[in-house]
Parts: C-alpha cells; sequence; structure tokens
C-alpha cells in the first residue's frame, strides 16, 4: 500500500513516510491508493478487543510493520484507557446510543489517534536514529492529546500553536503543566485558524521541514484518520443486530473534518448501512456548506464548545479529493481558489453523503440541561451539540468527544454541579509553562530550530 497526496505532485509515500511526513510536500494530504474492502473481515472482527481490531485493521494499510508488531503498538497504546471496553456503546433509549470516547489519558477522543502516533513516532526514531520535530495547532484536545503520546520520548520534540485565550482553561493546563522537557505549548494570538495556517505554512517550507525532520500530528496526519476508523467499526460491531437492521446514522461532532471523515471512510471500506450526521456548533462553516454547497469562511465567534471554534476545516480537502473524482489538478485549483478568495462553488459536485445540524451556545446549555434531567446523564458541550434532528427511521450513534469535566463552568450553569475528574484536578496546583510567540512563520521556525 502506497500513498498519494491530494494534490498529485508528491512521489508516493510507504505508510511510514506518509506519517513522518504528515503533510505532503506540494501541500496535499495523503491518501491511501485504495481503500480495503472490509465487509467479509467484520465477522471475525466481531469478538476482538479494541486494541486487536486496531491492529488488525492496520495491517491492510502498512505492509512495512509486521501483524505482530501492530497487535504490540496497539495493545501499548490503548493499555492506559480506564475503561475496560476502550470506547464503551452506552444505550440511551431503543434507538439512540452514545458512543464514548473519552476515557482516554486526557479525556477526549483524539488520545485514539495520538496515543498510537506517539508510538509510530517512537518507531521511526528508533529505525532512522534522527530526532524528529513534531509542529501541530490545536483548538483544545489535539494539543494536550499529542503532547501526552510523545510525552518524555527521546528524541521526539513536540510544538503545539494555540489560540491565547480561546481554548478552555483544564485545555490549556493538559498543554502547559506537564512538566516534560520536550514539550512545548505556544499561544499564539488571534484564532486556531491563525495557529493552523503557520503550521501549514511552516510545512510548506519543504527545505526547513527537511532540516529539522518536521511531522505533523494534526488530523492532517493519516495514522490519525485510519486510528480514528476503528472506533466506528467497533461501535458498529457492539450494536445489537436489530438496530444495525434499522440503519444507523452516527452522529458527529466535528470542526475540523476529520473525526466524521473517518467513519465515511469506514463507510466506504464496506461498513454496511450507515449514514453521517455533522453536527456543528455556531462556527457552522460546515453546516453551511453541506446545506447550500459553498463553502465560505466566515468570523470565528467564541463559544461553549471552543475545540469547534473553526472556519477552515483542514480535513475538508481528502473529502474535496474524492467529491471531484480523484481529479488532482481540480482539488489544487479549488484549494488554490479557497485559499485567495475563503470561499468555493462546489454546488455541481456536491453528493449527499452528510446531513448536518448547528447549535448555538443558548441550546447547547439547554440540551445538557435535558439529558441530565432526561437520563442523569451529563454531557459535554461539544456532544452537546449532537442532540438535535434524531433520525426518526435509523438507529443513532452519538459521538461523546470529551469528558465533561473538561469544561466544568458551562456544566456546572447547567446541571448546578461541577464535574470533576481526579487528573484534572491534579493540574490546578502545577505550574503553567508557555513560550508566546507571534503567529509568523519565521519566528515559529527559529523557535523550532533553536528548541531542538
Amino acid at each position: 500500500m502506497v500513498y498519494h497526496s491530494t494534490r498529485g505532485q508528491t512521489p508516493p509515500h510507504t505508510f511510514s513516510q506518509a506519517v513522518e511526513a504528515g503533510l505532503a510536500p506540494d501541500g496535499g494530504l495523503f491518501l491511501p491508493e485504495r481503500l480495503p474492502d472490509i465487509t467479509p473481515l467484520l465477522p471475525q472482527w466481531a469478538g476482538l478487543s479494541y486494541a486487536e481490531l486496531a491492529a488488525e485493521f492496520f495491517t491492510l494499510f502498512a505492509s512495512e510493520v509486521s501483524r505482530e508488531e501492530w497487535h504490540a503498538l496497539t495493545a501499548q497504546a490503548y493499555s492506559k484507557f480506564a475503561h475496560p471496553d476502550t470506547a464503551p456503546l452506552v444505550r440511551f433509549t431503543p434507538q439512540t446510543y452514545v458512543l464514548e470516547l473519552f476515557h482516554g489519558p486526557t479525556l477526549a477522543f483524539k488520545d485514539f489517534a495520538l496515543q498510537l502516533l506517539g508510538l509510530l513516532y517512537k518507531r521511526q526514531v528508533a529505525q532512522t536514529g534522527r530526532k524528529l520535530a513534531v509542529l501541530g495547532a490545536t483548538s483544545g484536545d489535539t494539543g494536550s492529546a499529542a503532547i501526552h503520546g510523545c510525552l518524555g520520548q527521546e528524541g521526539i520534540v513536540i510544538f503545539i500553536l494555540y489560540p491565547n485565550g480561546r481554548v478552555a482553561p483544564l485545555q490549556e493546563r493538559q498543554m502547559a503543566c506537564s512538566g516534560a522537557d520536550n514539550v512545548f505549548a505556544i499561544p499564539v494570538p488571534g484564532t486556531f485558524d491563525d495557529a493552523q495556517r503557520v503550521v501549514k505554512e511552516t510545512f510548506g517550507d519543504t527545505a526547513f521541514t527537511r532540516e529539522v525532520n518536521l511531522s505533523a500530528v494534526n488530523s492532517i496526519n493519516i495514522a490519525r484518520v485510519l486510528a480514528q476508523c476503528v472506533y466506528y467499526i467497533s461501535g458498529w460491531l457492539r450494536l445489537p443486530a436489530e438496530a444495525r437492521e434499522k440503519g444507523v446514522e452516527f452522529v458527529v461532532p466535528t470542526g475540523n473534518f476529520g473525526n466524521v471523515l473517518a467513519g465515511w471512510l469506514a463507510a466506504k471500506m464496506g461498513l454496511p448501512g450507515v449514514s453521517f450526521r455533522v453536527a456543528t456548533n455556531q462556527n457552522d462553516i460546515l453546516h453551511r456548506f453541506f446545506s447550500t454547497g459553498i463553502y465560505e469562511q466566515g468570523e470565528v465567534h467564541p463559544s461553549h464548545a471552543p475545540s469547534m471554534d473553526i472556519q477552515a476545516a483542514s480535513n475538508f480537502e481528502r473529502y474535496l479529493w474524492f467529491l471531484l473524482g480523484g481529479d488532482t489538478p481540480k482539488v489544487r485549483s479549488v484549494m488554490t481558489e479557497m485559499k485567495s478568495t475563503g470561499r468555493a462553488d462546489l454546488r455541481a459536485n456536491m453528493a449527499a453523503d452528510f446531513r448536518s445540524t448547528r447549535m448555538d451556545d443558548d441550546t447547547i446549555q439547554r440540551v445538557i440541561v435535558q439529558a441530565w434531567q432526561d437520563w442523569q446523564y451529563v454531557l459535554d458541550p461539544h456532544t452537546a451539540c449532537a442532540f438535535t434532528a434524531m433520525s426518526p427511521e435509523k438507529t443513532s450513534v452519538v459521538l461523546a468527544t470529551a469528558s465533561p469535566a473538561k469544561f466544568p463552568e458551562v456544566v456546572a450553569r447547567a446541571t448546578g454541579s461541577e464535574p470533576t475528574h481526579p487528573t484534572l484536578e491534579a493540574l490546578k496546583a502545577l505550574p503553567l509553562r508557555r513560550w508566546p510567540l507571534t503567529a509568523d512563520v519565521e519566528v515559529v521556525k527559529e523557535f523550532i530550530r533553536a528548541h531542538l
């Protein structure tokens, strides 16, 4: 299996090369040359543990890593998850389930990919003997999960940019209180999109990426998207047969589009009878796109669900490649147009792949209240965005993307009680270690050089 860039101007990469590069040298995103058919494998996967399922899935995508090594890697990656099912499926009603994705070390769904990606980086350093500089931007959860995946690992130095004052306080503490010498939490002025722009432009300097051996930790890294495919398969396999027979709609809170794209790719690989609803907060670029066919960036408005405060969805380019039938010159043209104008009219290419909804802050608050009253279940504000417009015909599986304990103020206003978690409480007494920088590519590059 080799990996090609969505922009078609990068030579084929192996899985390990694509993971190490993160972003393709031509500015595109890597995709596998083909998507395998997993349908005949589902019966034999049904009895596997989560770690075993992940290992078997990844053997389809990386021939240079043996099946035995994949099993060792995934066993280690998911050993730190607090729940025995790793990604437990909770039944709310006969037609509504919640797939809990917040039992990892940093209490968010990003742990599923980033605990594994950290081990893949460690493997790469051991094989090549070259130190690796890991760079990413975050709107909240990616940064802490990436840091904890790379924490203290020899040969890896990680740099995470985030919008100053626009992540939840506990999310910032998860990044800036690790105490590890190989971790640099970097607040920059502006929004997540400003931080992500700096990251992408830094990777655009191919001489610099080679100089410092730079790798991308964001969901632009193909390993992250593939790792996230697994929990859709796991959730589907654990549903009762009668629930699957109705058809399954996965309802996915998303801002950067990587989470729901992973499920859609699993469906293209043959996960049967599934559909998807994109659930956005008030920063609703994806909802507007799926409603109108026009992708148009707007102003980012801070919200109760800060990890979704995004107006430039990084993973959209992968979906665009499929939407345009793999026409890489057309992908390049559209991405150039989007970069220069913030807009692209794709109405002629639209497909009925996703439903979408949006939710403002007042409604998020009301939904958290209602879930507590109806089910004595505490939703985090991102997951709350999913609880609207449920399909009357299908089984709904809502992806719970973060622990409510990461957003205590919002939840406390809704439920009257502040959620807590021991790992988060311990952070409150630790000093913050931050390295504030301007959102300037040259400044960030010099900082990386100085701290490798």
